[in-house]
């Protein structure tokens, strides 16, 4: 059994780059089928409309312009100002909020976002199994703190 594991270290250096290089082969194949996932069409498709859609485009160039505005009042120090324009900020992003559009694209990404979550969720509890399992850490580790 020794020797197993001093022929694992002299060839490790190699057998290591071949793991780590499935692990990431995996990932690219994992990433690309999350991709071509129904979540993702619609998140890319909502986006798109968004990106095409004139009012909308019009309201986020116009917040960005305020935004740039408060920055020089705030320099200024002229808090009325900034509170003014924090409150026309305010009614263009209800405006934005409110356009059906923009709620199906923060929806689409909202269920992007909980996929991701759930992938990697999956991951480390997967992991966490293997290792817990394989290394023998569950009672073992308790009854050394004696």
């Amino acid at each position: 059994m020794a020797e197993e594991h001093t022929a694992g270290l002299n060839a490790g250096g190699s057998q290591e780059l071949i793991i780590r290089d499935d692990i990431l082969n995996k990932a690219r194949e994992l990433a690309q089928v999350l991709g071509s996932s129904e979540e993702v069409q619609q998140f890319q498709q909502a986006e798109e409309k968004i990106n095409n859609h004139q009012r909308i485009q019009q309201l986020i160039a116009t917040i960005k312009k305020k935004q740039k505005e408060i920055v020089a009042f705030e320099s200024l120090k002229n808090k009325s100002m900034v509170d003014r324009i924090e409150a026309e900020i305010a009614a263009l992003q209800a405006e934005i909020d409110g356009i059906p559009l923009v709620t199906a694209y923060q929806q689409s990404q909202k269920e992007i976002n909980d996929l991701l979550q759930l992938v990697m969720s999956t991951i480390r509890d997967s992991v966490s199994e293997k290792i817990h399992v394989e290394s023998g850490s569950g009672s073992a580790s308790s009854s050394c703190s004696d």
